[in-house]
């Protein structure tokens, strides 16, 4: 198993406050990770290091054996594309949406690789000149998520993307991104409230409380946990 994004004693503080502490861990290359944990264990925190939206105040990350600092801000972004729960849009229709990432390059976004992008997540040819106002959540989210795929990123990261839609929509969601994982070799990190979802979708699990990642393994350690304090998380006693 290869790791794609390896984190070696990582922590984070923003100003007296410690966020992370000592993260040591690693995403797999080709595989689903999910980050689960109660709020405010850092998850989020994980993903913006990630991108390197912030930088570590001590550690190091890499990305295929690189390390993080050693790449261009911009490549970087375009290489780890990121997905957030409120799948924000600009006003216009689907295709402006789709083509903000390349727009921002000073390029443009074809008819036919728009078209590719939305069979790709599961929607018609036909929403690509529809307002975004009129969209469903679902919709809303797949067209995010096609938004984030138009760099060809080597990896995804996925932030509570389901937690605010129905079960069908949730469903849909999940379906597509392990199409994605599986047709396309992509690696998904994706962090999720909702372990049902955790033990289902995931090949590999981190489990984060308190700044600190307590365990890592394959996701069915979600069954059978060896921390006293997952084993509680689990069964409900820790939010």
């Amino acid at each position: 198993m290869s790791e794609l994004i390896t984190f070696d004693h990582v922590s984070y503080s923003d100003g007296d406050t410690e966020i992370l502490k000592d993260i040591k861990g690693s995403i797999p290359e080709g595989k689903i990770t999910t980050l689960v944990g109660p709020s405010g264990a850092g998850k989020t925190t994980v993903f913006r290091l990630c991108n390197a939206l912030i930088s570590p105040t001590s550690g190091e990350i890499f990305i295929k054996g690189r390390n993080i600092d050693s790449y261009d801000p911009v490549d970087l972004r375009r290489r780890v594309g990121l997905a957030l729960q409120n799948a924000t849009m600009i006003s216009g229709n689907v295709w402006k949406n789709l083509a903000l990432p390349l727009t921002l390059q000073g390029k443009k976004l074809p008819e036919d690789e728009a078209k590719k992008l939305l069979t790709l997540v599961g929607l018609e040819e036909k929403f690509l000149n529809h307002d975004v106002k009129d969209l469903s959540g679902g919709q809303r989210q797949k067209v995010s998520i096609a938004r984030t795929l138009v760099n060809k990123p080597e990896v995804l990261l996925l932030d509570e993307i389901t937690s605010s839609l129905d079960r069908v929509s949730q469903q849909d969601i999940e379906e597509l991104i392990v199409k994605i994982n599986q047709d396309h070799g992509t690696t998904i990190a994706w962090i999720t409230h909702n372990l049902d979802q955790a033990r289902s979708i995931g090949d590999y699990t981190w489990v984060m409380m308190n700044g600190e990642l307590i365990e890592t393994g394959e996701s069915d350690l979600l069954e059978h946990p060896k921390n006293e304090k997952v084993q509680r998380f689990v069964r409900g006693d820790i939010e």
